[in-house]
């Protein structure tokens, strides 16, 4: 079956859903459909470890009877199936108390241009071939160093599916789109010492991804960097978080300026709109409709247009991140961020990571962040971590076993800079980020 015709045939069951929902009695409803499948490979020290096909789908229903709500999903996308999950969503709703934020967004609002936004890449790789690129990545892996003691597998996945979304407003549109990775994890050993690291590359196309060989070998050489850890004395000092870990920062500030944590009251950063957060240099925008990204999206869950804009810019708080929902909960109006942020971007500095490293001059270097202790609240921030002690700009050895502490909204008020690079595979988008002080606590 051609794509578009299969797109149709779905696009054709979300609209009888839609019906299936007045015809019951809603008032208004709205529908979500996601069709996909993928191959997932793994290896471990040369053997073949498993081999996953999957092939799912999924339809969820919202109704409103009024301000009254109720919800449903199924995977049968059967009609008999499809209307008794409208007929429990329904049920809900005439049941639920009245709200009177909930509802579908304005339709000024909704998403009326669809560009081709080259999210589609199949991967014509069978499980076989999956399998020697896993073994490929692995073996370059473990023949890195003679450190590389032992192996938690490579691993392959390529994935592909297609989601529609439609309210009774009118609105019915669907994408294509794929996402392929490739990933490696190995052990090194220095006398009893041991120590764990990975790499991984993902991409909407598989032509994007680093090679097999690269994937393994980035993979051993941030392992056998990390042999040898010591932990540091309880000291305060500057401390330079990599591209990779700089972006739980950026995902704590997300959070905190989230329509749910506003309107909760559970944010640190509660009446912050158009006042300063962070240095003046620093520049936050999403670009939602960037080429091949992974965070790319024309419309948010609600079917509400996303458009490229500043978030942040000269360090003040521009925008909140909202639901129609939160929205109206706060007396404003929808961002487009039902779902979430589309390629959210710091904009980066002109420092490369070694001009970074000497920015930070006699600091930490983070690498490894380790569980949640984040205060959404209080802004109180308390991780466990490891990485590097940094003196005159030159790494001089690995540490561990440390926390690093400090209150987010001073972290973020004395950020010093951000470097250029940037890590493009996730979406959030930062280069390294270097924060003038932090409570380091160890032996």
């Amino acid at each position: 079956m051609q794509n578009s015709e299969q797109i149709n045939q779905l696009k054709n069951l979300v609209q009888d859903c839609l019906d299936e929902a007045t015809k019951q009695g809603a008032t208004a409803a709205e529908a979500g459909l996601s069709v996909g499948n993928g191959l997932s490979v793994s290896a471990r020290l040369g053997d073949v470890e498993n081999i996953e096909y999957d092939c799912d789908q999924g339809l969820g229903i919202t109704v409103y009877f009024d301000k009254r709500k109720g919800s449903a999903s199924s995977t049968d996308l059967s009609p008999e199936s499809i209307k008794k999950t409208v007929s429990a969503a329904c049920s809900i709703a005439r049941f639920s108390n009245e709200d009177p934020f909930s509802g579908l967004p304005d339709k000024n609002m909704l998403a009326t241009e669809f560009p081709d936004l080259d999210l589609y890449h199949p991967w014509d790789i069978d499980a076989e071939q999956a399998i020697k690129l896993a073994i490929e990545c692995e073996t370059a892996a473990r023949s890195y160093h003679s450190e590389i003691s032992n192996s938690e597998g490579a691993s392959v996945n390529s994935h592909q599916g297609i989601k529609i979304f439609g309210n009774t407003l009118g609105f019915l549109q669907g994408y294509q789109s794929t996402r392929h990775s490739l990933s490696c994890s190995v052990i090194g050993q220095r006398g009893e010492a041991m120590q764990r690291d990975y790499w991984y590359s993902v991409a909407r196309s598989a032509a994007d991804l680093e090679t097999a060989a690269t994937v393994g070998e980035k993979a051993a050489m941030r392992t056998v960097k990390r042999l040898g850890g010591r932990c540091l004395s309880t000291r305060v000092a500057p401390v330079l978080y990599s591209a990779e870990m700089a972006g739980s920062l950026l995902g704590a500030l997300m959070g905190a300026i989230s329509g749910s944590s506003l309107y909760r009251k559970s944010s640190f950063l509660l009446d912050s709109l158009d006042k300063q957060i962070l240095p003046d240099f620093i520049r936050i925008h999403e670009q939602p409709l960037l080429k091949k990204a992974l965070g790319s999206a024309a419309f948010d869950g609600e079917g509400v247009a996303t458009k490229t804009r500043d978030i942040v810019s000269n360090g003040i708080l521009r925008s909140y991140l909202l639901s129609t929902y939160s929205a109206r909960k706060l007396g404003m109006q929808t961002t487009g961020n039902a779902s979430g942020v589309h390629n959210l971007t710091i904009e980066p500095g002109a420092d490369d990571f070694e001009a970074m490293l000497k920015r930070l001059g006699t600091g930490l270097l983070v690498t490894e962040l380790m569980g949640q202790g984040v205060n959404r609240v209080t802004g109180d921030y308390s991780r466990g971590a490891a990485g590097f002690w940094v003196e005159n700009g030159v790494i001089q050895y690995p540490v561990e076993e440390i926390t690093i502490a400090g209150n987010l909204k001073d972290m973020f008020k004395n950020i010093v800079a951000i470097g250029n690079d940037v890590d493009y595979r996730g979406n959030i988008r930062t280069g390294s980020i270097l924060i003038e002080q932090m409570s380091i606590a160890g032996e």
